[in-house]
């Protein structure tokens, strides 16, 4: 290619690897490379052969260097790099600064997980912005599912989120209240108490029959009603029921379970004092009108239960909030099943909630996934009622330009071969612990001989092969006769297509890197400072991990490339 098509195309795919992460398109450098040059669309072939090449040759760089050669060109060339959110959230409607009350309602089976955390946020994020009220309500009504340690994780994880809630309700503290409208129910003709078992009572919906309790007096429901109190019954013997419309077009929305008996096992707080369980569209119903909700945000799996409790709201007419339905979002390749990663803790499958392989918000800290990003990613999604797959591209996106900004710069070398380097007796490297903040100083290293590196095994292979390359900040060898031999210190050899290696000095330390894939990575990593312990550092050419132990071994947890 011509030295002036070969300028314009480095130009344009060192900008579009700075503003992606390294990587650059081909296509986008191409079209960027053309809108400037008009004069090269008859030359489209050679433009995007150009292109291919150019972005090969910036794939082996570090991405500190991409930003770094892209500003020698045109500083303006990194304007964007600085990702932002893109979306905000609409406005709510009938919202009045100051009234408004919304809630998170998780069931403590187990710590919150990624999928929680769009709730969360959203109501949050509404909240705060109508400088309303916040309440974390624990809905425990299902004692067959409940982890004790998660009224105390739950609202940890919360404030780990950054929710700022301002009253916890827990719903095994308002059975009485619960009971209390379950009577008044059957005072009004609008509930029953059921015994047949279930596979009738569901052949009598579908068909849009009555059950043959469904006419039975408010004196005879509140018999049975008692008795069911009253352990008169056994689980599955007896249900109260809440009358709707046998004839709804949807049989979802018939005639639906209020209250049911467990008695298989004991409550975590309240033990076998109760053992009438209030439904969720129950008890939601009734909370919400208690608490004064205002808005209730939550997934369009809901829109049933939406149905079902509005039959409540409009049998004592109550006020009933605003409802919004989001879209349901997959998240692919992680664990978010509460019950199952319970089980493979007791197993020993997995070393606890913060286990890095499990989509718990315990691991993503764990990891050094930020708060903010996951913020910020549920903000960009917003309150799409499409159902969406999560990226998780875009939340590394969202927490790289978080991390980046602060993250001490490191070298870790897995699979490391260690070489001895002929040619001179003295070098040095001064490495920036930092490349957009001079004043945290460097990373010294003097080597005296004799001069020895770790290399990775591919990136020695490779020298071995090109002859030639670039150690970052420390000095360029040849492979010569078998040895690796000095070649100065001149970087412009990076335009000659010399690829850039890491390394680690003799003084590196054992390191292990833990991925979210279940892998370890192990190697060596130069010395870390002890201010580094718990935080997010950048690995060169490997990725942002964070730091958990540093010795005698250096353990750290995978967050992103």
């Amino acid at each position: 290619m011509s030295a002036e098509l070969k300028e314009v195309v480095r130009k344009y795919a060192l900008q579009n690897a700075a503003l992606y992460g390294g990587k650059a398109n081909p296509k986008a450098v191409m079209g960027k490379a053309m809108a400037e040059r008009p004069e090269l669309r008859s030359r489209a072939q050679e433009v995007a052969a150009a292109a291919d090449e150019v972005c090969r040759e910036l794939a082996g760089l570090p991405f500190d260097d991409i930003c770094r050669m892209a500003e020698d060109i045109d500083p303006a060339l990194l304007k964007r790099t600085k990702c932002e959110r893109k979306q905000v959230l609409p406005d709510l409607p009938l919202a009045i600064e100051g009234k408004v009350v919304m809630r998170v309602a998780p069931g403590p089976s187990g710590p919150l997980h990624l999928g929680h955390t769009r709730v969360a946020i959203l109501n949050d994020e509404y909240v705060k912005r109508y400088k309303g009220k916040y309440i974390n309500r624990m809905e425990d009504t299902n004692p067959e599912k409940i982890d004790p340690d998660a009224y105390r994780m739950i609202p940890e994880d919360l404030e780990w989120l950054g929710a700022e809630i301002h009253e916890t309700v827990i719903q095994s503290d308002r059975f009485e209240l619960y009971y209390d409208v379950a009577r008044r129910l059957i005072d009004l003709g609008k509930a029953f108490v059921c015994l047949c078992k279930a596979e009738d009572m569901h052949r009598y919906k579908e068909s849009s029959m009555a059950c043959p309790h469904r006419d039975q007096s408010p004196e005879e429901a509140h018999e049975l009603f008692d008795r069911m109190l009253s352990h008169g019954f056994g689980g599955g013997e007896a249900v109260l029921v809440v009358k709707t419309d046998l004839h709804h077009p949807n049989p979802a929305v018939r005639d639906f379970v209020g209250l049911r008996i467990v008695d298989s096992v004991p409550h975590p707080r309240t033990g076998t004092r109760y053992t009438v369980y209030p439904m969720m569209n129950l008890s939601v119903a009734v909370d919400d009108h208690e608490l004064g909700l205002t808005h209730v945000i939550r997934g369009k799996d809901h829109l049933n239960n939406t149905l079902r409790q509005e039959y409540i709201f409009n049998y004592f007419g109550w006020k009933k909030p605003q409802y919004f339905h989001y879209g349901l979002v997959s998240i692919p390749d992680t664990m978010l099943k509460t019950s199952a990663i319970g089980a493979g803790i007791r197993s020993g499958e997995y070393s606890g909630w913060d286990d890095v392989r499990l989509g718990t918000v315990r691991a993503m800290a764990r990891r050094g996934i930020q708060a903010e990003a996951i913020r910020n990613y549920w903000i960009d999604v917003g309150m799409k009622e499409v159902d969406i797959e999560f990226s998780w591209d875009n939340l590394y996106s969202f927490n790289k330009q978080i991390v980046d900004r602060t993250a001490s710069r490191y070298f870790f070398v897995w699979e490391p071969e260690m070489i001895d380097i002929v040619g001179t007796d003295h070098i040095e490297a001064h490495c920036p612990v930092h490349p957009d903040h001079r004043d945290r100083g460097c990373r010294d290293h003097v080597l005296s001989a004799p001069l020895s590196v770790y290399m990775t095994a591919e990136d020695l292979e490779g020298f071995k092969q090109r002859g030639t390359v670039r150690l970052k900040d420390l000095c360029n060898l040849r492979w010569e006769d078998g040895r690796a031999v000095y070649a100065g210190n001149d970087i412009s050899v990076l335009k000659e297509g010399w690829k850039i290696a890491h390394w680690a000095p003799p003084t590196a330390v054992p390191a292990d890197v833990f991925l979210p894939d279940g892998t370890v990575r192990s190697g060596v990593a130069e010395p870390l400072a002890e201010s580094d312990l718990g935080e997010v550092v950048q690995f060169e050419r490997f990725g942002f991990a964070r730091v958990e132990t540093l010795g005698p071994k250096v353990r750290a947890y995978f967050a992103h490339t």
